[in-house]
């Protein structure tokens, strides 16, 4: 093949070639937009991921800050919680002491309103009956066992209190009782008594039996005096206002 047969061949073959080129051409640059997107594409999701994490950072630093603030106020109240525990130990130290002594002194008091009230009940026998009678609500609460009762201290002591301020002011005091008494002869009888406090009394009847009576360790004891029932039934004339106040005399002893 000549030089010209040569030429026009390569001219067809590059003819040829035109098409394949600019195909070639239009799939890079369809290569090369769709790279571009990708990467426009990509940037935009490191944006957004970017913006997300710093949104993410500051919530979780205020959280952060919330749960710190939190831990700082719960080791507050624990420090407080620990002062008010050591405050009430030392509390409860001293009111188990101020306890310790209450039961002492109540165990003191016990014993001191028991023998109180074994007192109380020998004094009880040595007063008249009118006395014994009025304290009588408060002389049936002593307890016959002062180790088994369920009456309270201080409901015994102002029962004792009661009774022996009942008769210190029945001792200071003259008075009148009319009473059911059995007489020497062994006959009971209406009449009248004379209490002079809690250490003597005189009685007369209608009659005119009259006797004595002084207190004792198993209670009153009562002897005839007859003779003594003009007299007494003078004081107590004048004890009721019947007869002008005067001395009176009558026999007492004093033991």
């Amino acid at each position: 093949m000549n030089l010209r047969g040569t030429l026009i061949a390569g001219l067809i073959a590059g003819a040829a070639l035109v098409p394949v080129l600019r195909a070639a051409d239009a799939e890079l640059d369809e290569t090369r937009r769709a790279a571009f997107e990708k990467w426009i594409e990509t940037k935009r999701m490191v944006s957004e991921e970017r913006a997300d994490w710093r949104t993410g950072r500051q919530i979780l630093e205020d959280r952060i800050q919330l749960v710190r603030r939190e831990v700082d106020g719960l080791r507050e109240k624990a420090g407080q919680a620990t002062n008010d525990i050591a405050a009430a130990t030392k509390d409860l130290v001293e009111l188990q002491k101020q306890n310790d002594d209450l039961k002492t002194n109540a165990a003191s008091l016990a014993d001191t309103v028991a023998q109180m009230e074994a007192r109380v009940q020998t004094l009880l026998v040595r007063t008249p009956d009118p006395v014994r009678e009025k304290v009588k609500p408060l002389s049936a609460r002593i307890p016959k066992n002062a180790a088994d009762t369920k009456v309270s201290l201080a409901e015994r002591f102002q029962g004792v209190l009661g009774i022996v301020n009942e008769c210190a002011k029945a001792n200071g005091e003259i008075t009148v009782a009319t009473e059911i008494r059995t007489l020497s002869d062994g006959r009971s009888a209406e009449v009248k008594t004379v209490y002079l406090g809690l250490a003597q009394a005189y009685f007369v009847s209608a009659k005119g039996e009259a006797g004595i009576g002084r207190p004792g360790e198993q209670g009153w004891q009562w002897e005839s005096a007859n003779d003594l029932a003009p007299t007494i039934t003078d004081v107590i004339q004048i004890m009721q206002n019947k007869a002008s106040a005067r001395f009176v005399s009558l026999p007492i002893r004093i033991r």
